[in-house]
């Protein structure tokens, strides 16, 4: 089975499950026979990728802000899991301008929150809690330049979304620091956070995407409009960085767990996934069969950086984990989950049986390619 049948019946919390990532991964999590519980707000887009799958039926689903310390204390307390994967965040970077505080509330005070939850929820040596943060490629201090990113690379960001992101990631090696060393026991909370971007997949429906720009566009036969066409982006389908975090959370959890886990981890694709934007928009027209696109400039555009990429050898040496599809498949089956969405008007059903086969085609092709993770797949 899938990381050696490990999340089966475990309790595993998910916050932001109603998310694009968040609902993937509770989509996965159910496939693999895990116990699942979510803390989120409701989907903030109309289609959303929760609703038409209806998770809510799926898993233990519970509407809670994690900028509220004090319900949230109480709730996982109540649940307390054997894994949590946190994923709740402000996660647009043009909305981080427009609300700048709300953006460092949700995304560094709220991280605070669920950290300290976790910490006073009943755990030790015997009955431990792994923890999984989920930050982005943009906590990083870009330089544009060509390099990749390692893990203990400075912390940056030119946005207050991606600072938001990089001071995420410092109060995690801070918490752990302060909190889960000890020199005598195991750490009674097992706590490791995974960077990742440029992630597409079916079912994204937030605004300043190009996958969803360009979906949009091709449904309403309208040319596709993009801003940087020039700009290089490393393109990873969703479960792609997903496959990573769940490896993560069972190494945590391992007899064998060593602190090396309890660290920092970049997920990124192959070098052939390297593409501008033009070629992404290429692919996404000749997968769909029809469209074009056209260089739309945007005079109220906010920064963009020209190129940034995570180095992944970290995981590949450690963890043997390495990417899955390439370029084109990822494209081909992004734009095959729309197209079945929008001929079926969002069936259940089908989306769940198409959801779950390519999860089972990934796993597949994960296999044949000998990561362990993927074994007797």
């Amino acid at each position: 089975m899938p990381f050696g049948d490990f999340y089966r019946n475990k309790k595993v919390l998910i916050t932001g499950h109603t998310g694009f990532k968040g609902s993937w991964l509770a989509s996965w999590l159910d496939i693999l026979g895990a116990e699942i519980y979510g803390v989120a707000l409701e989907p903030n887009t109309d289609p959303a990728l929760f609703t038409i799958l209806r998770l809510d039926e799926r898993l233990n689903h519970c509407i809670l802000d994690i900028r509220e310390p004090q319900p949230l204390a109480k709730h996982i307390a109540n649940i307390r899991p054997d894994l949590v994967f946190h994923l709740a965040a402000q996660p647009l970077v043009r909305l981080s301008y427009e609300t700048p505080l709300e953006t460092i509330d949700t995304n560094v005070m709220g991280t605070a929150h669920v950290l300290n939850a976790i910490d006073h929820a009943g755990y030790g040596p015997e009955r431990p809690c792994g923890v999984v943060v989920i930050t982005s490629d943009k906590c990083y201090e870009n330089r544009e330049t060509y390099a990749a990113y390692r893990e203990d690379e400075p912390m940056g960001g030119h946005d207050i979304y991606s600072s938001s992101k990089g001071m995420a990631e410092l109060l995690v090696a801070s918490w752990r620091r302060s909190f889960h060393t000890n020199a005598k026991d195991a750490p009674a909370v097992r706590l490791a956070s995974c960077r990742a971007g440029n992630v597409i997949g079916g079912g994204d429906w937030s605004p300043d995407r190009i996958m969803v720009d360009a979906i949009h566009a091709l449904v309403n036969g309208e040319a596709i409009p993009v801003r940087n066409p020039l700009s290089v982006r490393p393109w990873q389908h969703v479960l792609e960085p997903l496959s990573g975090y769940l490896q993560i959370g069972a190494a945590l959890m391992a007899d064998n767990e060593t602190p090396d886990i309890c660290s920092a981890w970049n997920f990124g694709p192959g070098r052939e996934s390297e593409r501008t934007v033009a070629e992404l928009c290429d692919a996404v027209v000749a997968a769909w069969g029809q469209g074009t696109w056209t260089h739309s400039l945007d005079t109220e555009a906010v920064h963009e950086a020209r190129f940034l990429k995570l180095a992944i050898d970290k995981a590949w040496h450690f963890l043997n984990w390495q990417p899955v599809w390439d370029f084109q498949t990822t494209i081909t089956e992004t734009v095959s989950w729309y197209k079945l969405a929008y001929q079926c008007s969002f069936d259940t059903s089908k989306m769940r049986e198409k959801s779950r086969e390519q999860v089972t085609q990934y796993t597949r092709k994960a296999s044949a390619k000998g990561l362990p993770w993927a074994a007797h797949a």
